[in-house]
This record gives structure tokens, sequence and C-alpha cells, in this order.
């Protein structure tokens, strides 16, 4: 009868140990997930903060919260170009 609860107690342990090793794993993963994230964020080219994303004007652009940077991709400065008319976007825009 002792050799029934031993071996009981024993399923028992090694339940517990295969819960807190998989919760520690799920752990580990998610930390390495956040940090993988964070390094893919874009970094400002001035002082490399990592940027936010802000609307301006209907795009969503990249701005810097420490130097106050923004930055457009290409796509984005020809967005604004084509809304302005001759101003200095298209002369930025080499149009």
């Amino acid at each position: 009868m002792s050799e029934a609860f031993d071996d009981r107690r024993k399923a028992l342990e090694e339940e517990y140990i295969r819960r807190k090793d998989q919760e520690a794993l799920d752990k580990l993963r998610a930390e390495m997930a956040a940090e993988a994230e964070a390094a893919a964020a874009p970094k400002c080219p001035r002082c490399a903060t990592t940027l936010t994303e802000v609307a301006h004007e209907g795009l969503k652009v990249e701005r810097c919260p420490n130097c106050q940077g923004v930055w457009l991709d290409a796509d984005e400065l020809a967005q604004l170009t084509k809304r302005e008319e001759g101003g200095w976007f298209k002369w930025l825009a080499g149009e």
C-alpha cells in the first residue's frame, strides 16, 4: 500500500515539474518574442530612440519622441507630394 502512495506522489511531483517547466518555457518564449519585436522596431537615425507611429494628414508616419524628428517612407513622401500643389514636397521628391 505504501508503494502505491509513493508512486502516486512521484507521479504528482513529475506532473508538477512538467507544468512548471512548461510555464517557464512559455514565459521565456514571450520574453524572446518581445525582445525580437523591440529589436525590429524602427529606430531614429539621429538618436537611435524607437520611433512611434503617428497620424499626419491621413498617413501614418514615424516620429521620434526624443528629438521630434519625423521620418517618411518613400511611398509616404509620394502620397504627400500628390496632395500638395507645387510646394516643397515636390522639390524634395525630385519631381
